[in-house]
């Protein structure tokens, strides 16, 4: 892979959800810049592709169910051992369901804490430690607009998203003096395998077409269109780069204005 620059050269960065979409424009990005990076998500099969696609000596990949907290241990140790102390922690990895508030089960509840909070504490918990004693360390949680505002429909996902930014600020300040920076990107609707099954899904209950499907979740967006993925990456790689230093604690928007 062609590098931009050596600007995080000697950097470690693990990646949640890596293997395709948001997380796989990331892994381009920071590469790009000279990061190493481990890849981490169930899909071990894709996160491999990834590998081969950006080099086994820029990434490694380690198969890891992030909502598990003995998981989660085993996937970091795993990532010291080939990489070193991490330095950079994108807590990427997410999913959504939607359903009206009468018909949300607990399990469905439950899964949206567990995936989109509880695994963004159960991997920031894993490295800030070492980052507060290096004295430098860099932790990008990717939210959603839906932690900025409500969506009808995703209740559960809109509070877990809404806690992965109060998690955020909160830590943001306990690490202040530490040389650790948190920071959150909230995209809009992102064109991801994520939303193509949320097109199909509106296709299938309401008989629009998908070209319909991706106006109405678009129509809030001044730009009258989907995030693109490489676009939430740069977002990410500027939080990374020097000269970021005083930006923490902050729900930045990549949403086209909508926010």
């Amino acid at each position: 892979m062609q590098q931009a620059s050596q600007l995080l050269a000697g950097q470690h960065a693990v990646i949640t959800g890596a293997g395709r979409g948001i997380g796989a424009a990331i892994a381009n990005a920071l590469a790009q810049h000279g990061a190493q990076l481990t890849l981490i998500g169930r899909d071990e099969l894709r996160l491999q592709h990834k590998v081969a696609e950006l080099g086994s000596n820029i990434a490694c990949a380690v198969a890891v169910d992030v909502t598990q907290a003995e998981s989660v241990v085993g996937a970091f140790a795993k990532a010291r051992a080939t990489f070193g102390p991490v330095t950079i922690l994108i807590n990427n990895a997410g999913n959504a369901e939607s359903a009206p508030i009468h018909k949300t089960e607990l399990c469905l509840w439950d899964r949206m804490l567990a995936v989109n909070l509880t695994g963004t504490f159960l991997c920031t918990q894993q490295v800030v430690t070492e980052m507060s004693k290096r004295g430098w360390g860099r932790v990008v949680n990717i939210a959603s607009t839906a932690g900025l505002i409500g969506y009808a429909y995703v209740s559960a996902y809109c509070a877990a998203k809404h806690g992965v930014i109060g998690f955020t600020r909160s830590l943001a300040l306990e690490l202040a003096l530490k040389g650790v920076t948190v920071n959150a990107i909230c995209p809009g609707y992102t064109d991801t395998d994520l939303v193509a099954d949320s097109v199909q899904n509106i296709v299938a209950k309401t008989g629009r077409s998908a070209e319909q499907a991706i106006a109405e979740l678009v129509k809030n967006n001044p730009q009258k269109r989907l995030i693109k993925p490489d676009e939430v990456a740069n977002a990410v790689v500027w939080l990374c780069l020097p000269g970021s230093e005083s930006i923490t604690g902050q729900a930045i928007a990549v949403a086209g204005g909508e926010v």
